[in-house]
């Protein structure tokens, strides 16, 4: 058995609820899910809290300033859009052309743009400041343990990234490499909506010259028009789930089922799926909140 790591990534959430932290926590526990380290049961590689972690991704984006791996960039979202020379990867990625790449000597004279920009010498908001973009550079592959080989060119089909938009580099995609390989994590199991980001966070590990994990993409639950569930499918939540009196085992086994781990209406334990796991019977297509599931919940 390995080490089952729980990590609480809280950046760049300005909608962070007080007690939604502990909430979480309950609504995994509930679901009969435990892990071996944690924000609340601790462990070597403390603390587990991305907000209380800070420093590391400072010390991180230092070492790639050093590199010449990143530079400040004053663009904002209009501009990437006016600015772009290649179609669309999807609706929301629009190529970037590298238009601040070499423009500013340091972070400060790229904040002095942006304060000039603004038309006031008050201090900028943290939504306003240079973010940092990471020159993508040449192509990256890796094998995934469902999708098999997988290969991609970032800065191709999407130019320079942002991979920072704090000025100390506290930054989801910087944050969650730094902590990946200060941590020991060597498997990531997620949903396949994160794929082209994988392309991504292989530049900023060797970048680093950090050593990535192994990497598995599973199809995700899915509303019947195909887009992945939000407030518009219903109430989903653990916690609705639970106040609606639903047992955990129920859930379980409703995951199970999609999974082709078990029938419909089986009541399963996480402890009870370790013997079927097996990602060969998992479906490559997502699983979809079709009626009969719908009705089931009640939503």
């Amino acid at each position: 058995g390995g080490t089952l790591v729980l990590r609480m990534e809280d950046l760049d959430h300005p909608k962070n609820k007080p007690g939604a932290a502990q909430a979480a926590l309950d609504d995994l526990r509930w679901l009969g899910l435990d892990w071996d380290e944690g924000p609340d049961v601790g462990g070597p590689c403390a603390p587990y809290v991305q907000s209380e972690r800070v420093e590391r991704y400072a010390a991180a984006l230092r070492q790639l300033q050093q590199g010449g791996h990143v530079y400040p960039c004053v663009c904002t979202r209009r501009d990437v859009e006016q600015g772009q020379s290649a179609p669309h990867l999807d609706d929301c990625s629009p190529r970037y052309n590298g238009a601040c790449d070499g423009r500013f000597t340091d972070y400060e004279a790229a904040l002095r743009i942006r304060l000039a920009a603004d038309g006031s010498d008050t201090v900028v908001s943290p939504n306003q400041w240079p973010a940092w973009r990471f020159r993508a550079r040449g192509a990256t592959r890796f094998a995934d343990v469902f999708q098999g080989e997988q290969q991609g060119d970032v800065g191709t089909a999407e130019g320079d990234f942002v991979l920072a938009r704090h000025p100390q580099g506290a930054g989801y995609m910087l944050a969650v490499v730094v902590d990946d390989a200060a941590m020991g994590i060597t498997e990531v199991v997620r949903g396949d909506d994160l794929l082209p980001a994988t392309h991504r966070q292989l530049q900023v590990y060797h970048a680093l010259g950090l050593r990535p994990p192994r990497f598995c993409h599973v199809p995700l639950v899915v509303g019947e028009e195909g887009r992945r569930l939000a407030k518009r499918h219903g109430d989903t939540r653990l916690s609705a789930l639970r106040e609606r009196g639903f047992a955990p085992e129920a859930i379980v086994g409703l995951l199970a089922w999609w999974s082709g781990w078990a029938s419909w209406g089986e009541a399963l334990t996480p402890r009870a799926l370790i013997p079927r796991f097996d990602l060969g019977h998992l479906p490559r297509e997502p699983a979809v909140l079709d009626a009969r599931v719908k009705r089931w919940l009640g939503v």
